[in-house]
């Protein structure tokens, strides 16, 4: 996918922001095109209709991520380091994309199921990589075929932080990050345990 030019980063930042608020189904393209600073048929030189800002923005926000986890790899740090730096990004990116991931998580099933296939796939390299990150630290989650799960359970705890947690409240994200390591990081050595007793 190319990355989008200037204009259109700026187009895909208000509508995102104006699905977040008002959610897909009830946002028109003349709600859009006003909230861009654009006449409608200018609206539509960029996109032909609403779905295909709708997926620009979730196959741009599911790029983001999967090109943060390809980074990440590539630095070969050690398992902890990587893991760590891995929840850091990620909760970095969602406090800086807030309506870019509310779109992702809850309006992607509204796009045609051939352009979810394509964002799907983007979202199985994330779980695979982090799933990568977790096996590399915690063997023993491999060997039971529990990576994935974790994966899974870990992104049902960040994927929603959204919904209440608030960068200019009480908990940073970098302490929310710090946070959720903690909680992760604390409770794999026990499902290693677990893994080995089973």
């Amino acid at each position: 996918m190319n990355p989008p030019s200037p204009r259109e980063q700026d187009i895909l930042a208000a509508a995102a922001s104006l699905f977040a608020q008002q959610g897909y189904p009830g946002t028109s393209m003349s709600q859009l095109a006003a909230a861009c600073g654009l006449s409608k048929p200018a609206l539509y030189h960029y996109v032909p209709d609403k779905a295909e800002l709708l997926a620009r923005i979730c196959e741009a926000h599911v790029e983001k991520l999967a090109a943060l986890v390809r980074e990440e790899r590539a630095l070969k740090l050690a398992p902890e380091a990587q893991l760590r730096e891995l929840v850091r990004r990620f909760l970095q990116v969602y406090g800086e994309a807030r309506h870019e991931h509310r779109v992702l998580t809850e309006d992607l099933k509204f796009l045609p199921e051939p352009r979810q296939q394509r964002i799907r796939e983007l979202e199985r390299e994330v779980v695979s990589g982090f799933a990568d990150a977790l096996a590399a630290l915690q063997p023993a989650l491999a060997q039971q075929q529990l990576a994935k799960p974790v994966t899974m359970l870990l992104f049902g705890m960040i994927n929603w932080t959204y919904t209440w947690h608030r960068p200019d409240g009480p908990l940073s994200d970098a302490q929310l990050a710090e946070l959720v390591n903690g909680l992760l990081l604390g409770g794999l050595p026990a499902l290693g345990q677990a893994g080995r007793a089973s």
